[in-house]
């Protein structure tokens, strides 16, 4: 089963919310890979297992502010709440 591409940024937003978590801010390196633990079920597997995740989280996030115009009020504010400097 493919990820939509809800799927995917509930998954990026997860990884941006761990990072912020640990680290206070959301200014990570371009390189930056983030390892996420997420619920299997999500990539259409069952029983609901949890897999760790890779996600270029640098590259996501600066692709996001390149984006900025084209993202929905609810993901603004999202990424608003962890301090996101647009």
């Amino acid at each position: 089963m493919k990820l939509t591409q809800d799927d995917k940024w509930a998954v990026s937003l997860a990884a941006a919310r761990q990072f912020h978590a640990r680290e206070g801010h959301l200014r990570a390196p371009r390189k930056h890979i983030e390892q996420v633990e997420t619920e299997k079920a999500l990539a259409g597997r069952q029983n609901g297992a949890r897999e760790v995740v890779e996600i270029k989280l640098g590259t996501w996030l600066d692709n996001t502010l390149k984006r900025a115009a084209k993202l929905t009020e609810q993901r603004r504010a999202d990424l608003n709440a962890l301090g996101m400097r647009w």
